[in-house]
């Protein structure tokens, strides 16, 4: 396994995953961790967001504009000890189901994204992989 580590917040990625950091303006980053084939995860800190349940609804209506067949559901969850706030997602990409979990929280620098996603096809191999790796977010206090 490998870990990310930035500003109070870590994970744990499988080791056959490539990882991708841009840092933003605003003093925030994304950092992008993609499978082998169709499975991501983003995680954000994001200082310039107003609160995580803006975030998680603004990053839906982004998908939303890009995606006419989208299915949502809200959900409020723990993570790292935290409440995060987000949606289940079900869209149509190219005649490709994908599935999607946005979740945010709060976290030292602002409020932070995190959004797992995979095609129907790999959802089996990938989706436990995803939900291990969120699992293992460490958020650090203030």
């Amino acid at each position: 396994m490998k870990t990310f580590r930035r500003d109070g917040v870590s994970f744990h990625y499988p080791e056959n995953w490539t990882a991708e950091v841009e840092d933003s303006a605003n003093g925030g980053w994304t950092v992008t961790v993609s499978s082998p084939r169709t499975a991501f995860l983003i995680v954000s800190l994001r200082p310039d967001a107003y609160d995580p349940t803006h975030l998680a609804d603004q990053t839906l209506e982004a998908l939303k504009a890009d995606y006419q067949e989208l299915d949502s559901e809200h959900q409020v969850e723990t993570l790292s000890g935290r409440p995060a706030v987000g949606h289940d997602i079900d869209f149509l990409t190219i005649d490709v189901p994908v599935v999607a979990r946005i979740r945010c929280l709060e976290a030292p620098g602002g409020p932070l994204l995190v959004l797992a996603q995979t095609a129907e096809p790999d959802r089996e191999r990938y989706d436990p992989v995803l939900r291990a790796v969120v699992a293992s977010l460490v958020v650090e206090e203030d």
